[in-house]
């Protein structure tokens, strides 16, 4: 395999995927897709999350604490 093949598939994960590497559960995934508040792809039929884009998305949104 190719380091661009192997990059890609690397990049784009499954909620299963997405569930346990970043503890967002399958249910809660549904639910947020419902609401356009997660970014994901559609491949093929099959929902696929950018981890570039969950990362971009997850900076962009998270919370600010001061001390």
């Amino acid at each position: 395999m190719n380091p661009i093949e192997n990059n890609t598939q690397n990049r784009f994960m499954t909620p299963k995927q997405l569930e346990k590497e970043y503890f967002f559960s399958e249910a809660n995934q549904a639910q947020m897709r419902m609401k356009k508040r997660i970014p994901y792809v559609k491949i093929g039929g099959y929902v696929r999350y950018d981890r570039i884009e969950i990362d971009k998305w997850l900076e962009q949104n998270a919370v600010q604490v001061t001390a």
